[in-house]
C-alpha cells in the first residue's frame, strides 16, 4: 500500500471477543461488578495509605499512592472501550484514538514496570540500611524515582507509536479489543521485521532493565534476611517485601511473555485471553496483594463492602 493510501486511513475496527461472542453479555457483567469499587475511586491501595500508621513511611505514602494512580488510569485506558465492544460487536476506532490508546496504555504499562523497581530499590533500603532509611529513601529521592518512572513510560510510549503509525497499513480489522501493539504488526504493509525487532529492543529496556534491578535488590534483600540472627526478625523482614515480590512476578511475568517473542508465535484468541490477563486481572489483584496483608485493611475492605451491599 502506498503511503497516499496509508493516510487515508481514518478508522479501525476491533473485532474485540469475537470467538465468545455468546458469552459477551456475562463477561460485561462479570467486568462492570468487579471492577466499580476500582473506577469508582474505592481502589484498597487508597484504604491502606489511610490506614497506615507511619507517615514517614515513604513507600505506603508515596509509592503506592503513584501504583494505584497508574493502574486506575491503565485500566481506564482498555476498559471503556472494551466493554463498549462487548455490546457492539464490531466496533469502531478512529486512527488518531487508536494511536492515543497505544501510548497511554504503553505509558502508564511502563511506568509501573520502572515504580515497580522503585520500590524494589525502597525494600532493599529498608531491609539492608534500616539505619539510614529516612536519610536516603527523603522526598526528593522517591520524587525522582516517580518522575524517572514517568518519563520512562513517556519514552517507551513515543517511540512504538510514532513508528507504529507512521508505517502503512493494509487492513483495517484489528483482531482485539484494543489497540495492542502485536495485532497492529498484522496489518502493517510489507516485510514488518524491523517493526518486530523495534517492539523486542524496545521490550527489553522497559521490561528486562526494571526487572534486572529488582532481582539485584532482592539478591541483596535475601543475602540480608539469611544473615539475621532470628527466624521471627527473619519472617517480619520477608514479609515487608513478599507483596512486592508477587506483584513483581504476575506484572513483569506476563508482560514478557507478551513481547519478547517473535511474531510467528502470536495467537489473537490466545493472545487476547492473555492480555485480559495483564490489562485487567492482574492490576485488579495487585492492590489486594498489598493490602490484604493489613489488618487495619481488612477492616476497611469489610466496612467498604458492608456500605455498598446495604447503601
Amino acid at each position: 500500500m502506498s503511503l497516499e493510501n496509508h493516510t487515508a486511513v481514518s478508522k479501525f475496527i476491533l473485532l474485540g471477543f469475537s470467538e465468545f461472542h455468546d458469552l459477551h453479555l456475562l463477561f460485561f457483567t462479570v467486568f462492570v461488578v468487579s471492577l466499580y469499587p476500582h473506577l469508582d475511586g474505592e481502589h484498597p491501595d487508597y484504604h491502606d495509605n489511610k490506614c497506615r500508621s507511619h507517615p514517614s513511611d515513604p513507600m505506603y505514602f508515596f509509592f503506592l499512592t503513584h501504583l494505584s494512580f497508574l493502574e486506575v488510569c491503565y485500566m481506564s485506558v482498555i476498559i471503556p472501550k472494551m466493554l463498549e465492544n462487548m455490546l457492539v460487536e464490531k466496533m469502531g476506532i478512529s486512527f488518531v484514538g487508536c494511536a492515543m490508546q497505544m501510548f497511554f496504555f504503553l505509558f502508564f504499562g511502563v511506568a509501573e514496570c520502572f515504580l515497580l523497581a522503585a520500590m524494589a530499590f525502597d525494600r532493599y533500603v529498608a531491609i539492608c540500611n534500616p539505619l539510614c532509611y529516612m536519610v536516603i529513601m527523603n522526598s526528593s529521592v522517591c520524587e525522582k524515582l516517580v518522575v524517572g518512572s514517568y518519563v520512562c513510560g513517556t519514552i517507551v510510549g513515543l517511540v512504538h507509536t510514532i513508528i507504529t503509525f507512521s508505517s502503512p497499513f493494509c487492513g483495517l480489522l484489528i483482531s482485539h479489543f484494543f489497540c495492542e501493539i502485536q495485532p497492529l504488526l498484522e496489518l502493517l504493509c510489507g516485510d514488518t521485521f524491523l517493526n518486530e525487532v523495534q517492539v523486542i529492543v524496545v521490550a527489553v529496556f522497559a521490561i528486562m532493565v526494571p526487572f534486572l534491578l529488582v532481582i539485584l535488590s532482592y539478591v541483596c534483600i535475601l543475602s540480608t534476611i539469611l544473615k539475621m540472627p532470628s527466624a521471627e526478625s527473619r519472617l517480619k523482614a520477608f514479609s515487608t517485601c513478599s507483596s512486592h515480590l508477587v506483584v513483581v512476578t504476575l506484572s513483569y511475568g506476563s508482560a514478557s511473555f507478551m513481547y519478547l517473542r517473535p511474531k510467528s508465535t502470536y495467537s489473537p484468541p490466545v493472545d487476547k485471553l492473555f492480555s485480559l490477563f495483564y490489562t485487567i486481572v492482574t492490576p485488579f489483584l495487585n492492590p489486594m496483594i498489598y493490602s490484604l496483608r493489613n489488618e487495619e485493611v481488612k477492616g476497611a475492605i469489610r466496612k467498604l463492602w458492608r456500605k455498598m451491599l446495604y447503601e
